[in-house]
């Protein structure tokens, strides 16, 4: 019985600490868009990870938490450029890709790189479609790994879900 209680809070408690840490930065999208994007990304990430793996609510919030300071450290690591290349190459993964064919990008000016590959097509009830997508950074020689949903928009875009 100890054990399952400490099972269900440490998630929690780690979740608590991450979030407080975070909100302690005070970033918004305009002062440091890579940095809260990655988090974001990473967050859904996190939750997919630790859901999949058959985690309840504490674990999910958990993996949400981590995978959102995870994103954010790696996202704080790209430059403007590099951010603009990786979203050219997702736009056009997401619009242009058979599941399985990878969009490439690369700045040689920072030596940053990544891919993306959609592994999933599907259509919402609403008619609305959405990809499934594995992307890989490599920064510095080091690769960090994303997983998430795209859907398309209204308008035509392509907006990250998760």
């Amino acid at each position: 019985m100890p054990r399952s209680i400490v099972t269900r809070c440490v998630p929690v408690i780690l979740a608590v600490f991450v979030l407080s840490s975070c909100a302690a930065m005070q970033q918004t999208y305009e002062e440091n868009p890579k940095a809260v994007l990655g988090s974001l990304i990473g967050a859904g990430a996190g939750a997919g990870i630790a859901a999949a793996a058959g985690g309840g609510a504490g674990w999910m919030l958990g993996g949400a938490a981590l995978g959102g300071l995870l994103g954010g450290v790696i996202g704080n690591q790209l430059d403007k450029r590099d951010k603009e290349m990786a979203t050219q190459a997702a736009n056009r993964a997401f619009e242009n890709n058979k599941t399985g064919q990878t969009s490439v990008w690369n700045n040689p000016d920072t030596g940053n790189s990544g891919t993306i590959t959609p592994t999933k097509t599907y259509q919402l009830k609403t008619g609305q479609y959405c990809r499934q997508y594995q992307q890989t950074i490599t920064i510095a020689g080091q690769q960090h790994q994303a997983y998430g949903t795209a859907c398309r928009q209204p308008d035509g875009t392509w907006k990250i879900q998760s």
